[in-house]
């Protein structure tokens, strides 16, 4: 499964089923069992790199609070892009120009994926171009770079681009285990032009409503929130693995107070 119901429970959310296209396809055969991604990982397992991702096995779920976007959600913070960094922090990018496939959206309806791309099309937006233009960044620039999604990695009857679709599914079905805005509003966080928030008060409740994990907030030099990324370490394959949430391994960049966190304009 993409993510195990007893890690969605700690997060709030519930259960997700593995994604129907690679069910039919027998799945990644690689099981949950095995040490999450960052866990060894100067000696990975013995399995290949199929089952462990390495070296980008520090995963970052990162969402944007972009207020000048049209149609951009108002109570929801929406997707920049899942990334697959390197244990220590550093991260590789475009590591597969061959795979840099375009038009996502025909690619994901082709392939049985229509219901991700609605998705997409209201919280995956681009705030400087078209949305596809984005999709096809974010696979072509870090997608390509997950070694449990090479295409050796996937069953020997899958189509050309299976791997791209299972990419953007799981980015989709991560980002909604982790309602930002939902989480914020609980503890009586919402945007404001007169509100500001401390750090330490945006931190609580995020920590408070995902089960005890710290994620990394970055404001704009203005002082209002802009992104926030989460991280996780994977069990397995990006295919049916599990995310395992873990504490950001970076400070927020928001000053300690005076943190705006303005309505949507767009």
């Amino acid at each position: 499964m993409l993510v195990s119901s007893l890690v969605l429970s700690s997060l709030g959310a519930c259960y997700v089923n593995p994604m129907k296209f690679f069910q039919s396809l027998g799945g990644s055969g690689c099981g949950t069992s095995g040490p999450a991604s960052c866990q060894n990982a100067d000696t990975p397992p013995a399995a290949s790199s199929c089952c462990f991702e390495s070296p980008g096995g520090l995963i970052m779920q990162t969402q944007v609070w972009d207020t000048d976007v049209a149609g951009s959600p108002e109570d929801s913070w929406t997707i920049h892009g899942l990334w697959p960094d390197n244990c220590d922090g550093t991260y590789i990018e475009d590591c597969d120009p061959s795979r840099d496939y375009k038009n996502i959206a025909e690619l994901l309806e082709s392939q049985g994926a229509s219901s991700t791309l609605e998705f997409m099309q209201q919280y995956w937006l681009n705030n400087h171009g078209t949305n596809e233009k984005f999709w096809e960044h974010e696979w072509a620039t870090h997608g390509t770079c997950y070694s449990t999604l090479d295409v050796d990695c996937l069953p020997s009857d899958s189509p050309t681009g299976a791997e791209a679709v299972a990419f953007f599914e799981t980015v989709v079905k991560v980002f909604k285990t982790l309602p930002t805005y939902d989480w914020l509003a609980q503890a009586g966080i919402t945007p404001s032009y007169s509100q500001t928030y401390s750090l330490s008060s945006l931190l609580s409740a995020l920590e408070a409503a995902s089960g005890g994990y710290t994620p990394a907030l970055t404001c704009s030099r203005s002082h209002k929130l802009s992104s926030i990324s989460w991280y996780f370490n994977l069990k397995g394959s990006v295919i049916d693995g599990e995310f395992v949430p873990i504490n950001a391994p970076t400070q927020s960049s928001c000053p300690s107070s005076g943190i705006q966190y303005v309505p949507k304009e767009g």
